[in-house]
Formats: structure tokens, C-alpha cells, sequence
């Protein structure tokens, strides 16, 4: 107690610090200062959209290059197909992209994350986004806005829904975006070849968008090259799972 009035003292006069109780002194102070213990009081309001993205940041880790792709059967709800590993057990590559419609760092790319796809998925490349965010947290993640999403940025892709999150968890997702690339050697199964961002550009860090990483992954994937750089991870909001 003696610390705390001695900090409290030292930003009041010293006349009000002398002859008032520790709760007068609190009220005293400027509102900036006067914050509970335990609470986050909100920045100015020039700085709030990037406080927000900060705090929200997850950095895409834990899986090693050569781990086998788990099968999964999800719905996509644009057509109510249901979609398999399977189905692209004719494609050379296979990219598996955990997304979702609000996160900031997933709006910042989709544009172009449905240009780089089409441009790869004619030359034999596969590729399918899935969602697992909870839509008990975040209703605006459920089916019927990301058929709306698919549409509206024309996801050449299927986007597929995770009710139970179990792909997720054995893709070992955890952030939106995270991308997975995996090559496949003839019969062999998708082993992965890439775990890591789309570029270098986040939401307000003012760096062009090019999709370079990915690119440059898929060049190598297709092409039967090792990566000439090293793997930096993706980075994006974390994955809401179910409370």
C-alpha cells in the first residue's frame, strides 16, 4: 500500500497527495490513468483498427514439410456438394487454405487469393479453402455468408465448412490464413511441401499484395524443384474454436 500511494504521490501535486484518502487521489487522475486492474482500456481512436489486427495475430507453426495430408469430407455450401481428398487424387498438387469471411487478414488477400488459385488450377493445380470458425463465437462465419462469399469473389476453389473443427485439428490449423501446399509423387500420397504465408503485405503495413511466397511455392511444387527460399509463416487471426 505504501508503493502504491508513493507511484500515486508522484503524479498529483504534492499538496493533494498529502491531504487526501487513496480513492480521492484515483478520482483525481487524469481519465487515461484511471483504469482497472485487469481491464485493456481502448487506445485513441486513430489507432484502434490496428491494435485490434496486433492483438489478433497467430503465427501458423507445428507442421513439418513431408507431413501426409489427413482425409476429410466436408460440404461446400454454395452447392451442397460433399468433398473428399480423393477428388483430387488427379492433381499434381493440392493447396488446402483454412480461411474464413471476417477475419482482416483474410479479407486483405482474398482477391487475390482467387486470382493466384485460378491461375495455378490451370496448370493442374488443386486447390480448396476450408472454414472451421465457430459459429457460435462468430455466426457470420457459418454456410450461408461463405456461399455468399464464394460468390462474390468468384472463388474458382470449393469452399468447404468444418462444422466439428476436426479437420482443423488434424491439419493442425490455427490461424486464418494458413496455407497448406502439397506435391504428390505419381502414386504416392500429398505429402507437404509448403506451410507458409502468401507474401509479406498485412492489413495497414502499407507492402503491396503479389502473392510472391506462394507463388514461388507452387512454381517449385509443379515443377519438381526444391524451395529456394526459407518458409516464413503465415500469420492471420486465430481459428475460433467451439467454447
Amino acid at each position: 500500500m505504501a508503493v502504491a500511494a508513493a507511484r500515486a504521490s508522484l503524479l498529483l501535486p504534492s499538496s493533494l497527495a498529502a491531504s487526501t484518502s487513496p480513492r480521492a487521489r484515483l478520482l483525481a487522475l487524469p481519465p487515461r490513468d484511471r483504469r482497472p486492474r485487469g481491464s485493456l482500456a481502448s487506445p485513441p481512436a486513430a489507432g484502434r483498427g490496428r491494435l485490434r489486427v496486433r492483438m489478433a495475430r497467430t503465427e501458423s507453426t507445428g507442421v513439418a514439410v513431408g507431413f501426409r495430408s489427413p482425409q476429410f469430407e466436408l460440404p461446400e455450401p454454395l452447392t451442397g456438394k460433399l468433398w473428399t481428398l480423393d477428388d483430387f487424387e488427379g492433381n499434381p498438387g493440392l493447396l488446402v487454405m483454412f480461411i474464413c469471411n471476417h477475419c482482416p487478414f483474410v479479407k486483405h488477400l482474398k482477391k487475390d487469393i482467387a486470382k493466384l488459385t485460378s491461375f495455378y488450377m490451370e496448370k493442374g493445380l488443386g486447390a480448396v479453402a476450408i472454414s472451421s470458425n465457430s459459429i457460435r463465437t462468430h455466426p457470420q462465419d457459418g454456410p450461408e455468408h461463405m456461399a455468399e462469399d464464394a460468390k462474390l469473389f468468384k472463388y474458382p476453389f470449393p469452399y468447404l465448412y468444418d462444422e466439428s473443427q476436426e479437420v482443423a485439428k488434424a491439419f493442425g490449423a490455427v490461424c486464418t490464413p494458413e496455407f497448406f501446399l502439397f506435391k504428390k509423387d505419381g502414386r504416392r500420397p500429398f505429402e507437404l511441401f509448403y506451410h507458409g504465408q502468401f507474401d509479406d503485405s498485412r492489413p495497414s503495413n502499407n507492402v503491396p499484395v503479389t502473392g510472391r511466397d506462394l507463388s514461388r511455392a507452387i512454381d517449385c511444387a509443379l515443377s519438381g524443384q526444391e524451395l529456394p527460399f526459407v518458409q516464413k509463416p503465415s500469420v492471420g487471426c486465430s481459428i475460433k474454436w467451439h467454447p
